[in-house]
């Protein structure tokens, strides 16, 4: 058993095979390659990614697996973390988001190294203009570290369909982030199922939000793009 596997064993009762753990460890290994000239994350150790990019990423898997069957997206997936690692894992039919085009054009070329080509997609552009494009097109959606919840609620809503899942990676949201998030919640059609704390394998604590699109939003989405972030919605 391979380091990764035996943090994901020990720490989160998690199995990874060993073929499974060899693609794992190659993206991460094509991620820090393409690091050295763009710039896709700021761990630069293996060691480092381990933890803080595989451990983490494979920490929602328990969720992506219990989610209605169907296309998963990874909203702002920067160096494709969680949603290479959760593809992996999965095999779900995989959407990579982000509005740098070289950064997903980077992910592609990886995709087609680890023999994903046939589930990994790409998407170049804003989270509200794919909401236009495939709503309600998702059963799952993951956002790592990349804005308040509120904000991830709203975005995420036009493109899950009912029944759908967003799971939000959060470090450790403020008292005041989350009671916002949950006011919402009838405004933009989600419900959150469950909320879970716990950490890795270095100390570092995190929180995992999954929400579940449960009712048609009460206001029109997606509204105006960079407006969830620049004027989110209030309870």
């Amino acid at each position: 058993m391979g380091r990764l596997a035996d943090i994901m064993a020990q720490h989160h009762g998690i199995d990874i095979d060993g073929d499974q753990e060899g693609l794992l460890m190659k993206d991460l290994h094509a991620i820090m390659k393409i690091n050295e000239t763009m710039n896709l994350t700021r761990i630069l150790s293996e060691e480092g990614g381990i933890v803080l990019h595989l451990e983490d990423s494979l920490t929602g898997l328990p969720f992506v697996e219990k989610a209605p069957d169907g296309a998963y997206a990874d909203l702002g997936t920067g160096g494709g973390f969680p949603g290479m690692p959760l593809c992996i894992m999965t095999r779900r039919p995989t959407l990579l988001v982000d509005s740098v085009q070289k950064k997903v054009r980077a992910l592609q070329g990886v995709a087609q190294e680890l023999g994903l080509e046939d589930k990994v997609d790409v998407y170049a552009g804003r989270i509200e203009d794919l909401g236009r494009e495939r709503a309600g097109e998702f059963s799952v959606l993951t956002a790592r570290a990349l804005s308040a919840l509120g904000s991830l609620m709203e975005l995420a809503s036009p493109l899950l369909r009912r029944g759908g899942i967003l799971l939000c990676y959060k470090a450790q949201p403020s008292e005041e982030e989350v009671a916002c998030a949950l006011g919402i919640q009838e405004m933009v059609g989600m419900t959150l199922k469950e909320r879970r704390d716990f950490s890795l394998s270095d100390g570092s604590t995190r929180c995992m939000f999954v929400f579940e699109k449960t009712s048609k939003p009460r206001v029109k989405l997606p509204r105006r793009v960079g407006l969830a972030q620049k004027d989110p919605l209030h309870p």
